[in-house]
């Protein structure tokens, strides 16, 4: 490995390595502060880390987590800000789960039947994000305050349609409501786990398809190469014929796309259902999980196995006695400290392009003075 990509690979490292151990150190003083120990913390932590049941909640809590990230990280390639995610997989979730389970379902074939219930779910997501797509090729409108004001619209019309006189039905026993409970032929099985009674999401696949299909069309095809350089600068991509109103709507598209998948594997492989306690809130927390893993498919895998084995492990600092909120203290802390320390890292290498510069004009210039 040469020298370059040698100091390439650490500054890559530096910046959600050094934003973690900040965070780390945050937090320690804080438990120190408060009069509990930090290493009483780690132990705790450790200790759940073993359990297979914390294993599987954290990576079924990832697979979730990861989907939202990359369809944020879409937007982020062309510098949109698609904060929508939150509205747009739960709008999706909500009508692919009544779809799902509509009585006309039940006489079609398993797989058909999941296939048609993801694709509503895609087509859903897509939907609501074009119209935040159209409102700033038309308009001009920021898709950061179209897409905010589309969730409180989801929000509101998932309230009108989870009624009991629409798309949705009294759950018995209890005072929650639900849509209709997909049967045993529109759901998809989980993956068995040693030492546990509980399951993998069997949507984890799906997951690991999406980051795939992410990195390739981004990487080696020419539709990614037009859209992380539109996103890079917009008059460069016109001057090579690439229309930037059209790579706004195919990316806000792509990105609701892919938000329509964030409530599957929930909804498809535990719930069965789209009720009032369905997960809310994963699309902001795909926002820092793409921030953390820097739109790279692999860095934000392992930022969504690090977000999702830090929810479950504060219950385990429950029993511990350790303030559960101490995790969600070092979470703000990372997403603070990896966006000081991208830009930290940004500038060091401006300044180090800079001096190779320097450098290279200065022989250059010795070179022409010896030769005259």
């Amino acid at each position: 490995m040469s020298r370059l990509s040698l100091r390439a690979v650490l500054l890559g490292l530096a910046a959600p390595v050094g934003a973690l151990v900040f965070a780390a150190l945050v937090c320690a003083g804080i438990l120190a502060i408060t009069g509990n120990s930090p290493i009483d913390t780690v132990d705790a932590m450790a200790t759940a880390a073993q359990r297979p049941r914390t294993s599987i909640n954290s990576l079924n809590s990832a697979t979730q987590y990861y989907l939202a990230a990359v369809a944020v990280a879409i937007g982020f390639r062309m510098k949109l800000f698609n904060i929508g995610v939150d509205g747009q997989y739960r709008l999706a979730a909500m009508l692919s789960a009544a779809l799902a389970g509509a009585t006309f379902m039940e006489g079609i074939p398993s797989f058909l039947r999941v296939t048609m219930t993801v694709v509503a779910a895609m087509l859903v997501g897509a939907a609501w994000s074009g119209f935040a797509a159209m409102l700033k090729v038309t308009r001009g409108v920021s898709e950061v305050i179209s897409t905010i004001m589309l969730n409180a619209i989801a929000t509101y019309l998932v309230s009108y349609l989870l009624n009991p006189a629409r798309l949705a039905q009294d759950v018995p026993g209890s005072n929650n409501i639900s849509t209709r409970p997909i049967t045993e032929g529109g759901q998809v099985p989980g993956i068995d786990f040693p030492g546990s009674t509980s399951k993998i999401f069997g949507l984890v696949f799906l997951a690991v398809l999406v980051g795939v299909v992410y990195w390739f069309v981004l990487s080696r095809t020419r539709f990614g190469f037009e859209l992380k350089a539109t996103g890079i600068s917009e008059s460069a991509a016109v001057a090579s014929g690439v229309s930037v109103k059209k790579m706004i709507v195919y990316s806000m598209l792509l990105s609701g796309a892919v938000a329509g998948l964030v409530g599957m594997p929930q909804l498809l492989g535990s719930s069965h259902a789209y009720s009032l306690d369905f997960p809310p809130g994963l699309g902001f927390i795909g926002i820092a999980v793409a921030l953390l893993g820097r739109n790279h498919p692999i860095g934000m895998a392992i930022a969504a196995l690090l977000w999702g084995f830090l929810d479950n492990a504060a219950n385990a600092l429950d029993v511990s006695g350790v303030p559960r909120e101490i995790v969600l203290i070092m979470q703000g802390v990372i997403v603070l400290s990896v966006v000081i320390a991208y830009e930290l890292v940004r500038r060091y290498r401006v300044r180090a392009v800079q001096r190779e510069v320097g450098r290279a004009l200065g022989r250059t210039k010795t070179l022409e003075e010896v030769s005259s």
